[in-house]
């Protein structure tokens, strides 16, 4: 039986975000690992040698993380924003949440670039899976997973 591929919907930013550090790693970061084992190579005795322990754990991070780029890049769906004030992944709401008064921006985007700190939410999330579909002036009821749930108002759309 088949097993289904996971798709990873990103947008433009973050393929070329991807690329951009699948590149370092290939160019800059493994020939700065390979140089670094063999000169813990030519330090001698392999088997009690820390620098040489640590040079193959860095290498085995860098071909990692080389190999999960390169997968997530060829299982990647891009994200199409359309032109319309319907929210959909990729575009940048701002958004009231009604119970504390305070506005928010987000973009909305797919879970691997989701990244809070930088505003980012997935699609997936519980607020951008209640905004996803909506319009500007609609008021959606957010549901967390402890039940808790709270209300958000779309001010603007782009």
């Amino acid at each position: 039986m088949a097993k289904n591929k996971q798709v990873f919907e990103l947008t433009q930013e973050g393929v070329d975000q991807l690329k951009a550090e699948l590149r370092y790693l290939k160019d800059e970061k493994r020939p700065e690992v390979v140089a670094a084992l063999q000169e813990a190579r030519a330090q001698g005795d392999l088997s009690e040698n820390a620098d040489y322990d640590s040079a193959r754990e860095e290498q085995a991070r860098t071909e990692a993380r080389i190999k999960e780029i390169e997968n997530i890049l060829e299982n990647s769906k891009l994200i199409k924003t359309t032109n319309d004030n319907r929210i959909n992944a990729g575009k940048t709401v701002k958004l009231l949440f009604v119970e504390k008064n305070k506005e928010v921006e987000y973009q909305l985007v797919g879970t691997i670039e989701a990244n809070p700190l930088q505003n980012k939410i997935s699609i997936e999330s519980p607020v951008g899976a209640a905004v996803i579909g909506q319009n500007v002036g609609d008021t959606v009821s957010v549901r967390l997973e402890t039940g808790k749930t709270f209300n958000v108002t779309i001010l603007e759309v782009r």
